[in-house]
This record gives C-alpha cells, sequence and structure tokens, in this order.
C-alpha cells in the first residue's frame, strides 16, 4: 500500500515529493524475491542493505533509482495494516488508513530532530484532517496509548 506524502495527498493536501513510500507485506524469505523484482524495475539494489534494513528495528529501506533522483522507502511488515482502496494514475491501488497514517506521522514528529520535516508532517496531519472523516476520539486514544497525544492536542487546536 502507499503511505507517506502520496497517502497524505489522497487524503489531505497535494504537495510534491521526490520519493514514494509503500508498505510491503513480506516474509524474510521473501526479501531475495523482492531483490530481483528492484533489480528488474531499474532500482539500485544492495542485498547487504536490504538484509540491514529487514533486521533492524524500523525496517524501512531507500532504495535509489538508476536514472532519476527518485527514491522508493519500503516499510516491511510482516502483517497487514488497515488500508483503503483508491487510484493513482487510474491504476486501483491501496493507501495507508488515514488514521494509521496520522499515528505515523505523529511518531516521526515525536523523533525527528529536522524542524523542516516536522513542519511537513504537520502540515500533512492537517490536511488529512481538514478534508478526511477521522474518528477522533479513537484517534486520541490511539495517540495517547503512543504517547504522542500532546503533538495531536496541538494540531487539533
Amino acid at each position: 500500500m502507499l503511505t507517506g506524502a502520496l497517502a497524505s495527498s489522497y487524503y489531505g493536501r497535494a504537495r510534491t515529493t521526490l520519493d514514494a513510500d509503500i508498505v510491503l507485506v513480506i516474509q524474510e524469505k521473501d526479501v531475495a524475491v523482492l531483490a530481483k523484482v528492484l533489480a528488474v524495475a531499474n532500482l539500485k539494489v544492495q542485498k547487504e542493505k536490504m538484509r540491514a534494513a529487514w533486521e533492524s528495528g524500523y525496517r524501512i529501506l531507500t532504495v535509489e533509482d538508476k536514472v532519476t533522483p527518485h527514491t522508493l522507502d519500503i516499510i516491511f511488515r510482516s502483517q497487514s495494516l488497515k488500508r483503503n482502496a483508491g487510484r493513482i494514475l487510474g491504476l486501483q491501488t491501496y493507501y495507508e488508513a488515514p488514521d494509521s497514517l496520522i499515528l505515523a506521522k505523529l511518531r516521526m514528529i515525536k523523533v525527528t530532530v529536522e524542524t523542516a520535516r516536522a513542519i511537513t508532517d504537520r502540515e500533512d496531519i492537517r490536511g488529512i484532517l481538514e478534508n478526511t472523516q477521522i474518528d477522533l476520539r479513537s484517534l486520541k486514544e490511539r495517540a495517547r496509548a503512543e504517547s504522542t497525544a500532546k503533538i495531536l492536542a496541538e494540531l487539533l487546536s
């Protein structure tokens, strides 16, 4: 499923980005197959980097396109997350559910040192909240459980 700026643009305000963020539900045994698929798609693949990303607690891999300045951020998951069906360029796809996306961005804001990045995530959350129906009660409870309720309260005020 798509996440990050593409999903934020789908639910909230459009913005440009040089990367695409996706969530892939795969098992460890599938990592080698993924490396081959990415190579066929003309992306720079380093198997050691993929293995390190898989073994890290974050499970995020960034791969570069061989021709353009674009990158692909892959978030590995071993179980599926909440997603919504949608379309991009006329193609059927899936987007991370807006409440899950907001929570992910709140977690990023909490740990982000780079001010510009945190500002962009805050603007994305505001755009989603303004343009998408969200169960605020549930969102607040989940934010509280993740220790990001203060940030959410600031954005809602």
